[in-house]
Parts: C-alpha cells; structure tokens; sequence
C-alpha cells in the first residue's frame, strides 16, 4: 500500500509528459494551452491578477514600462514566495521611439562594512544562505524609479496603487505559490518577524486562502507618495538599518543613500538568423550567448528532439559555458570580464571541439578567451506604440534570506551569498561590490526589428532554459507556448562562482516528457540522472509580428500566471 500510494504523488506532481498536447490543433505537440493573441498590447507574468492589473495599465494609456513597474508591484505581495522590494531587478526595454534596446541592473552593492574576514563561512565555504552576511543593498525600487524616469507615462504613485488595494484588501493565493509557501515555512518560520508577516495563524495560506499584507500596503504607499527616497532614505531605510543592527547584518544608512541603478549596453550573438540579447555581467546571461555559439556548430534540427544526441549536446555546451561563468563572471567594475571574447564566434567553435559526442564530462576546464577591456519572477510586457520590457525581479532563495523587516512587510533576499570568500576570486566579496545574479532578462531581434521579449526564472536554470526557448523555435518551429511546454533538461552540479568544483561531471534532471530510451541513451554515455520536479524554471514571452504589428503571448504551464492581451 505504501508503494501504490507513492506512485499516486509522483504521477500528480511530474509535468506533463511532451506528447501532452498531442490532439491539438496545427500538429501541435507539446502546447498545453493556445497562444494569447492582442493587437494593442500584451501582458504575461506568475500571477493572473498581476497580468490583469498589467493590463488595465495598459488601457488607461500606461507604457509597457508603467504596466511592468505595477505588475512587479503587484507580483510582490501576491507571490512572495519569489520576489519584493527587499530583492533585486533588471530589465530590458525596447524603445519604438529610438529603436533602441536599453538594458538597467538595479542590482544592489555589498554594505561598505562587510569584509570577507567578518564572515563565518558555513562548511563548504561559502556565505551561510540564510543570513545578514548574504544581505546586499536591495534595489528594486530604484530600478522601478529609474525605469519610470526614463520610460513612464502615468504618474509614477498610479502604477503601485492596485498593489496596495490587494495588500490591504488581501487576494487568494493560488495553487504554484501556496506549494512554494508551505515548503518555505519550515525553512523561515523562526527567523526574525517571519512568522507574524507571512504565517498568519501559524502557517503558510493553503491554496485558495485569502492571504493580507497591510504592513507591506503601508511601505508601498510611502514609496508611491515619495518615490525611492521614501525607501533609501526616509523611514523605510531607517527601519532597514535598526533592523540590521538588531540581527548582525552590516547595512547602513549611508550604503542606502548612495545605492543607484545602472544603465548597461545589453549584448548580443547571432542564432540561425536570430539575434539574442543579454545583459552584460554582473549577471550571467551571457552563458547563453556562449551556449548558442556552441551550439551552432552542431546540426538540432536534423539531430531531432527525439534523439540521445540532441540533449548530450545541449548538456556538454552547457557545462563549457558555465565553466567560463564560474571563472570570469562578476562585478565589472571590480574585475576585467572579457564579455566580448567570451561571446566571440570564434571562441565558441573553439570550445564546440571539445565536445565528445560518446561520453559525457566529468570535469571540464574554463577556457581561454581573447581579452578585452572593454528562486525569481520573470514578467513581459508590451504596448500599443510597439515598445517591449523583459523585466526579472528576485529574493534569490524564495523570501531571500527569511528575515522580515518587522512592520514594514517585506524581507530582505540573499544575494550576497554568491559572493566568493577567496579575495582573490573575481567574484570575491569586497565592500560596495555587486555579487554574482542569477536572474537574467532576454530579448530576441530578427534583422534589428524587435521580436521576443521573454526570459525563464529559476536560479541557474535561467541561461538554460533561455537556450531551450531559443532552440524550439529557430530549429523546431515551434510556437511560442509550444516552445514553453515542451519538456526541458536541468543540469547541476557545474562549478560555481562561490568556489565549489564540478568533479563528477555533475547532475543531470530530465522532465517526464523525455522518453526512456533517450534517458538510457545518455546514462550509457556516462550522464548522471535524476528525477528533479520543480526546478525547470519559470517561462514568460511575448513576440511580436514583424509585418503585422499583432503581439502573440505565453505563459508558463508549470506556474500559477497566464497571459493577457487587449
């Protein structure tokens, strides 16, 4: 009985399987739902009341930036579980008017009086997860400013006001997020003002509960009357640093007033006549550019999804290109990142050479490019004038580090624990650094012309899954949920920024939809394999017909949101 019944759990929590939507329309194989389709704008986030709320923006005149700054708002208190205005964000913006693609890291810089030797590393290392030393300036309300000074047409206090009202009134918390919650609530429920924020009642809201937040209805309100101000210097700050006082954490008032986003020059490689866009390190969205570079020497298409091949291939490239991330990527402003050389095309056919389509790898080494000098929610949007936004926003681990500033309503995320404890790293932890991120926002052009804004969350899933995107439409032709749905790979286990040494080539997590004989395939060429639910991202897209002008959505079938259009 106890193994029927362990059966029964693992056939609801897998994904569908790849031939889900086998009885669709169109030959559609994979596509769990339709493409959403808009001729004056598009919404697509985690959260369906945050889409709605991104929409009505939109009616009433809002940019795609005013709809992305509310539905990030929106996303705070509706799904906690991944991002708020104790995280970090960056963006990417397509503007019609200059037809230009702008790219903002508003992520946030090390406090002045944090040092490495301050730190009591946890065993393997590193920076203890969940803590006030992994605590980096948050910088997601400059972002929302910055952006809204640059790209906003309604009054910057408008967008956050359906924020509040759901705050304050309260909103049912669905079915993705409440999983998230309560897997959560064993981790945080004892760290500092935890419990009183986000268990009410002593537990996390199931699904369909109706879940409060007036102290974060309260902080927003600030912000929308005062703008970032209201948040770095005024009263929000001042509980920020009496609260980081109180816990052992090294935030200042100073290292909050001095915080500022950063415009950044997003680049670029070519895929099969596409171009996709990253932005530049301190992020790691360039291991996708590398990936793709990789990946163009080999033939998918002809190799098909449905052969051994196609996933080694896609999993070697995978494990060179994050060797590079772990040597190379980092605050550029501390360390000489060769960005272009890393993306060169000739440095990817280099390193395509190594692959050994008969064995996987079990350590690999970072390459040698040519220098120069030179857990997270993923929303896009777009507006009738043809402007685009690919925005990601993130506490890093879930609520971050689960310390909640108390009355104020929100926590404060952890991103500094990829900071690496060896002074001489790269991506060594210094005073006023920015860490290593994860969360990266992607854009795709055909021939200069903006087509795709999309991005898939999900720690190191996301250059991953931003190459699996990619790959299912340009060499499968796939639609755009089509593209989403279809089953993906995750491998861990590469070397990391913080330190830590791939070794045994590390762990591959294939989804329910690859089919066994592919599965035995790789084990005999030397993959390790495991069954990995719920860490294959977070997908979210709209593209845009480059002779129509007609905006087509998709949303993440392994998430709560869906996509909008009007």
């Amino acid at each position: 009985m106890r193994r029927f019944g362990l059966v029964l759990i693992v056939l609801v929590l897998l994904p569908a399987p790849a031939g889900f939507g086998a009885d669709r329309p169109d030959g559609e194989m994979f596509a769990t739902r339709s493409v959403v389709y808009g001729r004056h704008g598009m919404v697509a986030a985690a959260h369906p009341l945050a889409v709605s709320i991104g929409v009505g923006v939109l009616e009433r005149g809002g940019s795609a930036v005013d709809a992305a700054i509310a539905v990030n708002a929106a996303l705070g208190f509706l799904e906690p579980t991944a991002n708020g205005i104790g995280g970090d964000l960056f963006a990417m913006v397509w503007d019609a008017e200059s037809g230009r693609l702008y790219g903002l890291n508003a992520s946030g810089r090390a406090p002045a009086a944090l040092t490495a030797d301050k730190v009591p590393a946890a065993e393997d290392g590193t920076i203890p997860l969940y803590s006030p030393f992994a605590w980096t300036v948050p910088g997601t309300v400059d972002g929302w400013t910055t952006l809204h000074a640059r790209f906003g047409v309604l009054p910057f206090g408008d967008l956050l006001a359906p924020a509040i009202r759901a705050a304050r009134e309260g909103a049912p918390v669905p079915q993705v997020i409440a999983a998230g919650w309560a897997s959560s609530a064993a981790v945080f429920r004892d760290k500092p003002g935890f419990a009183s924020t986000f268990l009410p009642g002593g537990r996390a809201p199931a699904a369909g509960e109706v879940f409060r937040n007036p102290d974060l209805a309260k902080s927003l309100e600030l912000i929308a009357a005062g703008g970032a101000d209201a948040f770095y210097r005024g009263a929000i700050a001042e509980a920020i640093v009496a609260f980081s006082k109180a816990n052992g954490g090294f935030i200042s008032l100073e290292d909050l007033a001095d915080h500022r986003s950063e415009w950044v020059e997003p680049v670029s490689t070519s895929y099969r006549g596409v171009e996709l866009w990253e932005l530049p390190p301190n992020g790691q969205g360039i291991a996708a550019l590398q990936m793709l570079n990789i990946l163009e020497s080999f033939d998918l298409a002809a190799m098909g999804r449905d052969s051994v091949d196609f996933w080694h291939v896609m999993v070697e490239a995978k494990k060179l290109a994050f060797e590079d991330r772990a040597r190379y990527y980092a605050d550029p402003a501390f360390a000489d990142v060769p960005v272009a050389g890393l993306i060169s095309k000739d440095y990817g056919r280099e390193r395509a050479k190594l692959i050994d389509m008969k064995r996987a790898a079990l350590r690999v080494e970072a390459g040698h490019p040519p220098l120069s000098h030179g857990d997270t929610t993923l929303l896009v949007t777009a507006d009738a004038k043809g402007n685009m936004v690919s925005l990601i926003q993130s506490n890093y681990t879930g609520f971050g580090s689960g310390y909640v500033v108390e009355g104020w309503g929100f926590g404060i995320h952890n991103r500094g624990a990829l900071f690496n404890l060896d002074p001489e790293s790269p991506n060594g932890l210094k005073p006023g650094k920015r860490p290593f991120h994860t969360i990266i926002p992607a854009f795709a052009t055909k021939d200069g012309k903006p087509w795709l804004a999309f991005g898939v969350m999900g720690g190191d899933m996301q250059p991953q899954g931003h190459v699996q995107i990619l790959v299912n439409l340009v060499d499968f032709g796939m639609n755009l949920q089509e593209a989403g749905d279809a089953a993906r790979y995750y491998h861990t286990g590469s070397s990391e920024p913080t330190g830590t040494l791939m070794t045994t080539g590390g762990v591959l997590s294939l989804e329910s939809g690859v089919d066994a004989q592919i599965r035995r395939g790789l084990a005999k060429r030397g993959h390790r394999i495991t069954e990995t639910v719920g860490r294959f991202g977070g997908y979210q897209a709209v593209a845009r017909d480059l002779e129509t002008g007609v905006y087509a959505g998709a949303s993440e079938s392994r998430k709560d949101g869906c996509a909008l259009g009007y």
